[in-house]
């Protein structure tokens, strides 16, 4: 059926919002090889979007432009025309997207769903549905359009980057653990002395090469400098602003350890063993969906709370009921269960992201 269409996602941000909807385009690609898929997102998680082998082209809005960023982006698309649109984002930014993309079939969330008067801007909806984690909430879409489900999150890595990687991983002596220390929501942080016993218990009682990864704004760079500063075992510190060599990084890594921001998102896209630290958000709506449920240490949920419905707000103050003892905990459950914890990842040049299964 969409064999031969022109197809636009139209998805901008987060990081960890583009990995939960690579799904969604395998599945497009794999029930039509032959249509054209064109995303629509930022600057940033584009160098996400683009990498997956099923997406054409990415086209990108640049947010930090203003209102100069839509209009340089209208007068790209003017004149393009397609066959449908997916509006996979209820904010008002993807809906001006929505609106000025010029196509007969535009496809949003129900009404319910659709936040922001997001409704306004599409002729066709999805069924209603309860709230669920947001890659299934994006298979909806896939559901609609009648083609099989695909759980795949292909994160292709380039032969000069796994040259790169190659050349820091064999300059390592003992397998890394990757923290990722920041988020841009500082209620989602962890306490920085606690990063620092962590990092201790890693590197002394285990055995690993303690590496802090991520970006290098100001915030992340200040809490980076706190936590090396505050342990004492040596901890490498290796944020860049570059999302590739993030990617790459967190591909080679035995383990990772994160809250639940756009890194932890990828690590666990990649296969890598992820410990995911959630207080703020639900993992049941936000976290790591089918992969490494048994790693998160969950402080959103009361005890005996459970998992189901998932829950869209926020609970404020709960990342500091998270104790080093239960992320140690998280981590011997990583070693035990997963090779790859334990010192023994697959061989460069392959990744657990590209197989996937359908359903």
């Amino acid at each position: 059926m969409l064999d031969g269409q022109r197809v636009a996602v139209v998805l901008l941000s987060a990081i960890g919002d583009i990995v939960h909807a690579l799904p969604l385009v395998s599945s497009l690609r794999a029930a039509a090889p032959g249509l054209t898929l064109e995303w629509i997102t930022q600057p940033v998680p584009g160098e996400i979007a683009g990498g997956h082998p099923g997406v054409d082209r990415v086209w990108t809005l640049d947010r930090a432009r203003g209102w100069r960023g839509f209009r340089e982006l209208h007068r790209e698309l003017r004149g393009r025309r397609f066959d449908l649109v997916l509006d996979l984002q209820v904010y008002a930014k993807a809906s001006l997207v929505t609106a000025m993309l010029d196509s007969p079939r535009k496809i949003g969330f129900d009404r319910t769903r659709a936040r922001e008067l997001n409704y306004l801007v599409t002729n066709e909806r999805i069924p209603a549905g309860p709230l669920r984690h947001t890659t299934e909430q994006y298979l909806e879409f896939a559901d609609h359009l009648g083609i099989p489900r695909r759980y795949e999150w292909p994160l292709p890595i380039s032969s000069e980057e796994r040259a790169a990687q190659a050349a820091f991983y064999d300059r390592r002596r003992a397998p890394l653990a990757a923290l990722v220390v920041g988020t841009s929501r500082s209620t989602k942080e962890w306490p920085a002395e606690r990063w620092a016993r962590l990092a201790e218990s890693l590197h002394a009682e285990m055995g690993y090469e303690v590496c802090i990864v991520g970006s290098d704004r100001p915030s992340e760079r200040a809490r980076a400098l706190e936590i090396v500063a505050l342990s004492r075992v040596p901890i490498l510190d290796e944020r860049r602003d570059d999302l590739r060599r993030l990617l790459w990084l967190l591909d080679g890594a035995a383990l990772a350890l994160s809250p639940d921001t756009g890194p932890y998102h990828l690590a666990v896209a990649l296969g890598v063993a992820t410990v995911g630290l959630y207080g703020l958000t639900d993992p049941a709506r936000v976290g790591p969906g089918r992969r490494f449920l048994d790693l998160v240490v969950d402080a959103f949920h009361d005890p005996g709370e459970g998992w189901h419905p998932p829950r869209a707000g926020y609970r404020q103050g709960r990342m500091e009921r998270i104790a080093v003892a239960r992320v140690l905990e998280a981590v011997e459950l990583a070693r035990a269960r997963y090779p790859r914890a334990g010192g023994n990842p697959p061989p460069r040049g392959t990744t657990s992201a590209a197989a996937g299964s359908s359903a």
